[in-house]
């Protein structure tokens, strides 16, 4: 077999990532399954899934490869439901960009181990149109995003971002009855894994994270809270509220000890405000959670 001549070596732990260099020239699919004795239709599968990387490029159906050419196959690719009527979701359409509803437990846009199951290529396939990613949210995070149709949209929203000129605002339920802070400020270990570390004391290199919370409503065991981002990190909200004891319901990796469901968490883009060709535009959805 041809496993037996080549060297495999598996990084990235449970996600099953798998390397080695192609023993021979001829199909990248035919290799990849001799190699990692999988059947061809799971090979070709993760191919079209974007699960495959030949020289650190992602593969494509029918890609050719030379002897000793390196390949990478995260043969455990985290995997999404996309069975939703993605134009029902659509909150705002324009000529230039598109504001989608997202749901829980979806990437906003494509991971390094599957292009398929996002919003961004569900929406863009929905549409039959090429969007482009303008900001992200968190995969487990519902609620407002926007998509961009055209470079000059996209460049226009980054900037403004970059300039602190958009408002984003968040509402979330929260495991707490203590009366919290109105403003938040810590900062953020930079490191890419969660979950992610963060301190009311300054350090060097990390991130400073700052929100405030506009509104909250004590409830019998939780609380309601409105929430203006003011910066934005990755996993920032949820770093930040749980750091002050109050987790969001259902955020199991922040500390939540209610919600029964691991794939949503309580927490949603609720508002979003920005310019674009001299107009303004601020979008809302509903403020009300069903737990």
């Amino acid at each position: 077999m041809l496993k037996n001549q080549t060297q495999i070596q598996s990084q990235g732990f449970e996600y099953g990532v798998k390397h080695f260099n192609s023993p021979k020239s001829g199909a990248l699919n035919e290799i990849t399954s001799e190699v990692l004795e999988q059947p061809l239709e799971q090979i070709n599968f993760l191919i079209q899934l974007g699960s495959v990387y030949v020289n650190s490029k992602r593969a494509q159906t029918g890609d050719e490869v030379t002897e000793n050419t390196h390949i990478r196959v995260h043969t455990k690719p985290r995997r999404y439901t996309v069975n939703y009527d993605w134009k029902s979701r659509i909150v705002f359409d324009h000529q230039d960009f598109v504001i989608l509803n997202k749901p829980n437990n979806i990437p906003s846009h494509p991971s390094v181990d599957n292009q398929i199951e996002n919003s961004l290529t569900q929406l863009s396939i929905a549409l039959n149109t090429k969007l482009l990613i303008t900001h992200r949210l968190d995969t487990l995070t519902e609620g407002l995003i926007v998509y961009g149709k055209n470079n000059q949209f996209v460049n226009s929203f980054n900037t403004q971002l970059q300039k602190k000129l958009i408002t984003k605002k968040y509402v979330a339920l929260v495991e707490t009855t203590e009366k919290l802070p109105n403003h938040l400020v810590h900062y953020m270990e930079p490191s890419p894994r969660a979950p992610k570390k963060v301190s009311q004391v300054a350090h060097e290199g990390w991130d400073i994270c700052e929100l405030k919370i506009e509104q909250q409503k004590i409830l019998s065991n939780y609380s309601w809270i409105k929430i203006d981002l003011l910066t934005g990190r990755t996993h920032q909200i949820r770093s930040q509220v749980s750091e002050v004891g109050a987790p969001i319901i259902g955020d199991r990796l922040y500390g939540s000890r209610l919600g029964d469901n691991e794939n949503k968490i309580a927490l949603r883009a609720q508002e979003i405000e920005f310019t674009w060709a001299g107009q303004s535009h601020q979008i809302k959805i509903s403020e009300d959670f069903d737990i």
